[in-house]
């Protein structure tokens, strides 16, 4: 199973934790990538990964989320077909990195979308499983 988690997950561990969603986010998404590390799951990155995680003021964030490009099992560069899907999801009201990310785990080959964004939760897209972290490990273990 192929996953693409959006700038926002990888995030999540380095935001305020007083709230308690945010802690469970931040749990959710840090079991996801347990996973990732153990095989369960694929891991897919992006040039939009590349340059939001680039435009990070905190050094030390950005390195530690750059590690995951190394770690993932499928990258992806601009391209005409990313390009239009983009703006195709972005009639839907999504602003364009968002979008961008979305064209990108589509292009992959995805299977799902993770991020904590709920501009991007409450879209209605077609093309891929599009969930919050805690949303896809609540429906990892009904499967089981």
């Amino acid at each position: 199973m192929k996953i693409y988690l959006d700038n926002c997950c990888y995030n999540r561990p380095f935001d305020n934790q007083n709230a308690l969603v945010i802690q469970l986010e931040t749990e959710a998404k840090l079991d996801v990538q347990e996973r990732i590390k153990q095989g369960e799951f694929e891991l897919c990155w992006s040039f939009v990964l590349d340059y939001e995680n680039g435009a990070n003021p905190f050094e030390e964030v950005r390195n530690r989320i750059n590690e995951w490009k190394y770690i993932a099992c499928a990258d992806c560069d601009l391209n005409d077909e990313i390009a239009n899907k983009a703006s195709m999801l972005m009639t839907l009201g999504l602003q364009q990195m968002d979008a961008s990310h979305l064209a990108c785990a589509i292009y992959l080959d995805a299977d799902y979308f993770l991020t904590t964004d709920k501009r991007v939760l409450n879209k209605p897209i077609s093309d891929i499983i599009v969930m919050n972290p805690i949303d896809f490990i609540r429906s990892e273990v009904d499967e089981k």
